[in-house]
């Protein structure tokens, strides 16, 4: 089963997982080959995909129960996606650099490479055109509940070197996990650094703000900022500030202090340094979030060393979600596994640069159950 032609660039064909055939190989601009795949498994919580941005665009949980809600934010139609005001990045994969890189250069190997300063002054989630704006081949895995993305990035592409190609393949278990496994390869150097953009909202999208959520993040340090969001450099501990998560609490009880960290942000959008050595590749538990209208839960495990916590400070109420409701000011939370922001730019923190002959690969879970 195949879209129609996208005229009006609708996402009207639910593609199963057994019955959806490979896409073909596109060009960006051909939206015939626009496609979204929905995962199901046993327990009948479904997660929908399509290959415009590899963009998660539903994901349907029980609550304790057993009522069904989409608790991720995003569209019906892909001309949404395309078109959203301040470039939300719902569900996407973001990259060839997801987060920042200071005023949109680096020097590698000699070499100053310059990329669009989409955030002024600084670069973000891979520029102009990002992952999240082009079009990725999609194939159900066969025996497997999972849909595999690959896109060719070239090289010069948003300003980076090398040609890099990425994989991406998303698995939904029977026990409500979804797995995001990435895997990349490279004929230069080059940073390389994705992650998911999904925001959330664990009473179900649309249904007001997410402060009340009780959040746990396995950090005891993180990423201070300067007034552009780049990292000073500095790694200092949670413990005192608002930027404490080791101890479950609600992400809108200290939201409002007065800190110079909360102004810079307009509230929570900061890199946590995860408790695990910097060579630890294994998955370790990131965070934890509690809805304690619905009861649902939602893990996050990681082979990486950062997360981004981000509360949806800059929804206004001018997306309309899926179901005809505003998304409100912090109406959605993202929790964006990743290495630092700026890391090409900080020799202290872990490094992102892919060389030829090594693989890129990381591993993150999101786990949901209710209590």
């Amino acid at each position: 089963m195949k879209t129609s032609p996208l005229k009006s660039l609708l996402l009207i064909a639910a593609v199963t997982l057994l019955l959806a055939p490979p896409a073909a190989a596109v060009e960006v601009d051909d939206f015939d080959s626009i496609q979204l795949y929905t995962l199901k498994n046993r327990s009948g919580m479904t997660v929908s995909v399509t290959n415009y941005g590899a963009i998660i665009t539903s994901i349907v949980v029980p609550d304790r129960n057993g009522k069904m809600a989409d608790v991720a934010l995003g569209y019906d139609r892909v001309e949404d996606y395309i078109n959203a005001v301040d470039r939300p990045y719902f569900g996407a994969i973001v990259g060839r650099y997801g987060n920042r890189i200071a005023n949109g250069k680096f020097t590698l190997d000699g070499k100053t490479y310059s990329l669009a300063t989409n955030n002024n002054p600084n670069h973000l989630h891979g520029g102009n055109i990002g992952f999240d704006k082009v079009v990725w081949d999609a194939k159900p895995i066969e025996g497997q509940n999972a849909i595999q993305l690959s896109y060719l990035a070239r090289d010069k592409e948003e300003g980076y070197p090398g040609n890099l190609q990425i994989r991406v393949t998303y698995t939904l278990t029977d026990d409500n996990a979804i797995l995001v496994d990435y895997h990349a390869t490279t004929d230069q150097a080059t940073p390389v650094n994705l992650t998911q953009h999904t925001y959330f909202n664990l009473k179900g999208e649309g249904e007001g703000t997410i402060l009340d959520h009780e959040l746990m993040l396995n950090a005891d340090r993180y990423t201070p900022v300067d007034a552009t969001a780049i990292p000073t450099g500095e790694l200092p501990a949670v413990a005192g500030t608002p930027m404490d998560f080791t101890q479950p609490k609600p992400i809108g009880r200290d939201i409002d202090q007065e800190n110079q960290q909360l102004e810079f942000g307009r509230g929570f959008d900061h890199n946590w340094v995860l408790n695990k050595p910097d060579d630890n590749k294994a998955m370790t538990l990131a965070a934890r979030v509690y809805e304690p209208t619905s009861g649902r839960v939602m893990e996050v495990h990681t082979t990486e060393p950062g997360i981004q916590f981000y509360c949806g400070n800059f929804l206004d109420g001018r997306l309309i979600g899926k179901a005809g409701k505003p998304y409100v000011h912090r109406g959605g939370f993202c929790l964006e596994t990743q290495h630092y922001p700026d890391s090409p730019n900080q020799p202290n923190f872990p490094s992102t640069i892919l060389r030829p002959g090594k693989t890129y690969q990381t591993q993150t879970s999101y786990r949901f159950s209710t209590r």
